[in-house]
């Protein structure tokens, strides 16, 4: 990098911040924190949505799988998504959007303590929490390794410097600086993402080489799958992203509860949907024709990208396409800070305190703040250990940690939206969350079941899920929990009652108070229900 690259750098991060502020004006409360107050428009939520879904591991641990294996990471892992997705925005986010809506709650998980009961919340809310700490860390360590080809700066001092910038901006501003930000970064990574693509055809032939490189690549580079890339992992892995790329890891299901009602939330989805289909190709189409341009260093070949994007742009366009770097990074672990500091201050932190519970609007949003940069400054801590015997490497953690655990957090989540699982209650919720992940440390630990010494990539990802979703559907069979009231709140949810469920009045319709901490129905911040009825449940 030189003064050039070094301006546009800091330009972004100036700009970044800028928009943090201006959002801190459309902040009022921990409604708008969290949800910009069920404001935001489709558009700008699908686009957010699309951006908060991937990091710098694109350009890092995906990258060494496109040079080493070539199309296969397109097909395992973007189009899955993209399908997933797609099945989602009719499935999942328009009940999404009626938690916030209808029930009016400012974290995805605030309704598990009347859908299940406060157990079930709570070890869902604590094991999510310490999951995305990790998450996130190796988020962090994708981006400093970035920094670190190009500037020469240490881990250390690449975590501290963007987890400082994207403290400032989405502690300020909440949400919307979140969804701002990501529009920005968006077109950004779309000029970096295009100048990259032109860059790669030039030196390969121009236009032309879009279907002529092919023969030149490797063996087996065009294939769908390769190597531990199979058939059964991107089974696997559509039906674990379908759970977590729809609201499963929760940052997302923030986007869809922010729209205004759940057709604005089904038509975000879409819109996410097709740019997870269209654009990862404009990105991955370079990291293909890698091989033969550049040597990795790396035996993963996670610094394929980096070392390319250094050889073949000249300054200036270098420093936009690591500003696109940092904009996947800091989108994503904004949009997660901004999930867990819901979920701890709405879910959590009223079970340990009785203070938390009768905070005022004021207090609310003040511990709102203070749990993010908390959350941040905690997974800054763990990137720095990414890379340790223990996490081996940013993209175990990745795919086997995060894929392989998400599943039995989600399927009491995601499930619990949907009437056809009614009976499945807090039995049912615990006992596949508890087994799911006994199972995810059976496979990835003390069972070996090859000649390798571990368990095949598609088993430790799709195995917890799996024995989740069985326990899940079975002991709801077995040992059915039906209430009345889990009736009326799975009403609420699914819309019953003629459009969005304005055929259901508003007395039908409320969730017993004595479920809610405090025993008044209502959350650190809340806002006076402006509707008929009373209590943050009526409409």
């Amino acid at each position: 990098m030189n003064s050039l690259d070094w301006i546009v750098l800091i330009a972004y991060f100036g700009v970044m911040v800028g928009i943090g502020l201006w959002s801190h004006k459309r902040v009022d409360d921990v409604s708008d924190f969290f949800t910009a107050g069920g404001k935001m428009p489709w558009w700008l939520s699908g686009i957010s949505h699309h951006m908060s879904g991937y990091s710098a591991v694109m350009f890092t641990g995906y990258a060494g799988i496109a040079y080493t294996y070539g199309v296969t990471s397109f097909v395992t892992w973007s189009l899955p998504i993209a399908i997933g997705i797609g099945i989602g925005s009719k499935l999942f986010a328009p009940r999404l959007n009626r938690l916030r809506s209808r029930l009016h709650v400012a974290s995805p998980l605030e309704y598990l303590k009347n859908r299940y009961d406060l157990r079930t919340q709570q070890a869902l809310a604590w094991s999510g929490l310490l999951l995305k700490i990790v998450d996130v860390g190796a988020k962090w360590a994708a981006i400093a390794t970035l920094l670190s080809v190009f500037t020469g700066m240490s881990l250390n001092q690449g975590i501290l410097i963007t987890g400082v910038i994207t403290g400032i901006y989405c502690t300020v501003g909440g949400l919307w600086a979140d969804a701002l930000t990501e529009l920005g970064q968006f077109i950004i990574q779309l000029f970096a993402g295009i100048a990259m693509l032109v860059a790669v055809m030039g030196e390969l032939g121009g236009f032309s080489a879009l279907w002529t490189v092919w023969d030149k690549l490797p063996s087996g580079h065009a294939d769908a799958t390769a190597g531990p890339y199979t058939v059964t992992f991107l089974l696997a892995f559509l039906f674990i992203k379908m759970f977590e790329y729809n609201g499963g890891m929760w940052n997302q299901a923030q986007r869809y509860m922010a729209t205004a009602n759940a057709r604005e939330a089904t038509r975000s989805a879409r819109l996410s949907a097709v740019l997870w289909l269209v654009w990862p190709l404009v990105l991955f189409f370079p990291m293909w024709c890698a091989p033969l341009l550049v040597k990795a260093q790396k035996p993963d070949a996670s610094d394929s990208y980096a070392l390319m994007t250094e050889q073949l742009l000249p300054h200036g366009l270098l420093g936009l396409v690591i500003v696109g770097f940092f904009s996947h990074t800091m989108a994503m672990c904004s949009s997660d800070a901004n999930a867990i500091a819901a979920v701890f201050t709405r879910d959590i932190a009223p079970t340990l305190s009785k203070a938390a519970r009768g905070w005022s609007e004021r207090a609310g949003l003040l511990a709102a703040r203070l749990s993010t940069i908390s959350f941040l400054a905690l997974s800054m801590a763990i990137a720095t250990q990414v890379n340790s015997p223990t996490f081996k490497d940013i993209i175990t953690v990745v795919i086997k940690w995060v894929a392989g655990l998400m599943g039995p957090i989600a399927i009491p989540f995601m499930l619990g939206l949907l009437k056809p699982f009614r009976r499945s209650g807090p039995t049912a919720a615990l006992t596949s969350w508890a087994l799911g992940l006994l199972a995810f440390w059976l496979v990835n630990y003390p069972i070996n079941w090859n000649t390798d010494g571990g368990v095949p990539l598609q088993y430790q990802v799709s195995v917890p899920l799996a024995v989740s979703l069985v326990l899940y559907i079975v002991i709801g069979f077995l040992k059915p929990e039906d209430s009345p009231g889990r009736d009326v709140l799975l009403a609420r949810i699914n819309g019953e009652g003629g459009g969005d469920g304005s055929g259901l009045t508003a007395e039908s319709l409320k969730v017993p108070a004595q479920a809610k901490p405090g025993g008044d129905g209502r959350q650190p911040g809340d806002r006076e229900d402006t509707g008929s009825g009373s209590g943050p449940v009526s409409g």
